[in-house]
């Protein structure tokens, strides 16, 4: 009750400011955070990841929920200029001396939406990181639910159906997350457009089609993300009770509206209480953590959340872009957040907004169909209808991302250059997904069963990886 009590007075604080405009009005900055698997030499997971931390020895790396987790933080930067072709270089090195560092431990890291040769073995309890977080939520989210956790997922080539005791499917779904800092007054603009983006990233991104062992989605990690995180049991699901991993329910028009929303329709998993009265540091003239706002908002996972943040006692808001998987490659990596940061601001600044001209339904049930087919899915969109999605991002996406990340100042080499992996991405028809499915049943056709076709091509994944060549270009097995 007093948690609750605390994120109200936060929610009120946070009104007054965006009434008062008091947030930060600078160009705006991108930053980026990429979650990694370990594995061994022979593509299985290895659950090293606090040994391969000590090796690392950098703090941009930390741990994520399972033992076989990793997450690299990379430092917010402008797109101007070539400031996507720094990021590159900068996470390139940083896994590069990462990787060479794991190897000391026999681990190896590999970016990829779920790693194919996770097993059941490797989702228990006995795999929850050390960090006393993990086991504290995976003891709430439990609780909360009252039962062991369902995963049934199906519409793709295969289907799967099972329970877990933990939330340790969870750390099967590694993400890249893009974050873009907006002002209030252009952050539900941005939010909206990227709703209307997710299903044409997820589609040419999908990079997860494999889990236990079956090919289920082209981007499998939306449904496990999913029913991984869900609290609900099956009355509550029966009543409407939204899930703590959403697409949301309607188009917005402030960021106050989803700060509000996360407060009235879910219950608290982490009712973990500061000392900060932040409506006595709001009064004197200071900046409020808002702790109990962000701790909560952080455990309501929307495929596209709002951030409240404060750098240099100055606050600000980000949108934070969650739908990618990671992989396969740092530019694989970068060509999708050109795509992404492109389309967004070209969207976001047009006249007639794209969500003024479609139903959220319709943006949301693209989403599901681009997770289930990727590549061959078709979405609408308006002016064209049901249509291939990639022939969207041919004819209207990849050239509202020219136009964007000209709007950004990006230099003209590197934005063609980024845009050009996409573009030659839909006409070769290949991503991460279909080249994962394509070398296993090479394998198998070869005479490997399941397991032995997915350790093969995990092996053969990673050494294509390091070589950041985009997965377009990688040939088959």
């Amino acid at each position: 009750m007093r948690y609750r009590d605390k994120v109200h007075r936060c929610l009120d604080v946070f009104a007054t400011m965006l009434e008062q405009d008091l947030f930060v009005q600078d160009p705006p900055t991108t930053g980026m955070e990429v979650e990694l698997n370990l594995v061994d030499a022979e593509g299985r997971p290895a659950m090293r990841n606090t040994e391969v931390l000590a090796e690392i020895a950098d703090p941009a790396f930390v741990q994520e929920l399972g033992r076989f987790n990793l997450e690299i933080n990379v430092p917010p930067r402008s797109l101007r200029g070539d400031g996507a072709a720094e990021y590159e270089r900068e996470v390139r090195a940083q896994l590069n001396a990462a990787d060479e560092n794991a190897h000391k431990v026999d681990a190896g890291m590999v970016m990829v939406g779920i790693l194919p040769t996770l097993g059941p073995e490797h989702l228990t309890t006995e795999s929850i990181s050390t960090n006393p977080r993990y086991a504290l939520l995976d003891q709430q989210m439990l609780l909360a639910r009252g039962e062991d956790l369902s995963i049934d997922i199906r519409g793709g080539t295969e289907y799967l159906e099972t329970e877990a005791d933990s939330i340790m499917p969870e750390a099967a779904c590694t993400s890249v997350q893009f974050h873009l800092q907006v002002s209030p007054e252009d952050f539900a603009a941005h939010w909206n457009a990227a709703q209307c983006l997710a299903s044409v990233q997820v589609a040419l991104g999908a990079n997860s089609p494999y889990f236990l062992g079956r090919e289920l989605w082209r981007e499998t990690r939306i449904a496990l993300f999913e029913q991984a995180t869900d609290t609900r049991p099956p009355e509550l699901k029966a009543q409407g009770v939204r899930p703590r991993v959403w697409f949301g329910e309607r188009w917005i028009t402030s960021v106050f509206d989803l700060f509000e929303e996360n407060s009235t329709y879910f219950p608290a998993l982490l009712p973990v209480l500061d000392d900060e009265d932040p409506v006595a540091v709001f009064e004197s003239g200071g900046t409020p953590s808002l702790h109990e706002l962000r701790l909560h908002n952080g455990t309501v996972w929307r495929w596209n959340r709002p951030v409240y943040d404060v750098m240099h006692d100055k606050p600000h808001l980000r949108v934070e872009n969650r739908v990618l998987p990671a992989g396969p490659t740092v530019v694989d990596i970068l060509a999708n957040g050109a795509l992404y940061f492109g389309a967004l601001r070209a969207l976001a600044e047009q006249e007639r907004p794209i969500w003024s001209q479609m139903s959220f339904n319709a943006a949301q049930e693209n989403f599901s169909t681009a997770a289930i087919r990727g590549l061959d899915a078709n979405v609408f969109w308006p002016g064209m209808g049901e249509v291939p999605v990639t022939e969207l991002a041919l004819r209207r996406i990849i050239p509202l991302a020219h136009e964007g990340l000209v709007s950004w100042g990006v230099d003209d080499g590197v934005r063609e250059r980024l845009l050009d992996v996409i573009e030659h991405r839909c006409l070769a028809g290949q991503n991460g997904a279909s080249w994962q499915v394509d070398a296993v049943h090479a394998y198998e056709q070869d005479g490997a069963d399941r397991w032995e076709a997915l350790r093969r091509m995990t092996v053969e994944y990673v050494a294509r990886m390091h070589t950041n060549t985009p997965v377009h270009e990688w040939e088959p097995v």
